[in-house]
């Protein structure tokens, strides 16, 4: 009957513990990537959202399929296709406009980063020197239509 009830509290503290400890670290966002299975890049930029507070979730395949299914114009693709909290992201999108579009919740497709600039997360390796190629991050639209979210020079 001691041991019995010992387990009880234990269970009983236990339990008090868990919405305290649930809290103490919160959860990242979790951003589903449809990628090449050979391509170098994309696992770099996966990583690269690793570091910067994301949970990725890779799919080694479908990138095109995905891209067309989810609306993204052909014209903005690149070799990886995510999806985040219902937008769409194209290509090597730095996280800190991924962050900012979460924040600021715009009625758009999503972002995208067109091609495969050098510079941009995941085109950054050691590969490439000292080379950085500048670059846009659109926002596009519902309509497909883009503006500029940010650039980088």
């Amino acid at each position: 009957m001691k041991n019995l009830n010992k387990i009880r509290r234990s269970i009983f503290f236990g339990a008090m513990l868990f919405p305290a400890l649930s809290f103490s670290s919160p959860l990242k966002p979790l951003i589903t990537m449809w990628k090449s299975p050979s391509c170098g890049c994309c696992k770099d930029w996966e990583i690269y959202l690793q570091k910067n507070g994301f949970n990725v979730k890779a799919i080694p395949q479908g990138n095109d399929q995905i891209r067309k299914k989810l609306g993204m114009p052909i014209q903005y693709g690149s070799c990886h296709t995510a999806l985040i909290n219902g937008y769409v992201i194209e290509g090597h999108v730095p996280s800190r406009e991924i962050k900012r579009l979460l924040i600021e919740k715009p009625i758009a497709l999503g972002l995208a980063v067109p091609a495969m600039p050098i510079g941009s997360p995941g085109m950054d390796g050691p590969e490439y020197g000292e080379k950085k190629d500048p670059y846009d991050v659109l926002l596009i639209g519902m309509n497909g239509q883009p503006s500029i979210y940010q650039s980088y020079k």
